[in-house]
């Protein structure tokens, strides 16, 4: 029977939460945990989203969108249907151009 992995601590708008995690993935664990409370401070202090949730979403999806830019820029060529096309944009009430 394998031991199980050992709880680390990490900080999120001051509220600690412990995770287990191995040993040899804490370092990656502390730097996510660290840049996820550094982007969940920028959305609480533009006093635009309040509560610790809607905070939490907004953080995840600015998070989840750097991700697929960085994998857009990584991959020369979208498979078709890999994303969604993107919509055309519609400012104000002008028809799509």
């Amino acid at each position: 029977m394998s031991e199980p992995n050992p709880l680390i601590k990490v900080q999120i708008l001051g509220k600690e939460y412990p995770i287990s995690c191995p040993e040899e993935e804490q370092h990656d664990l502390l730097l996510a945990a660290r840049y996820l409370d550094e982007k969940m401070r920028q959305i609480r202090n533009t006093g635009r989203v309040i509560g610790t949730e809607r905070i939490a979403v907004m953080a995840a999806l600015n998070i989840a969108h750097e991700l697929l830019q960085a994998h857009r820029r990584s991959v020369p060529q979208e498979v078709p249907g890999e994303y969604p096309e993107r919509p055309p944009r519609n400012r104000g009430n002008r028809p799509p151009e």
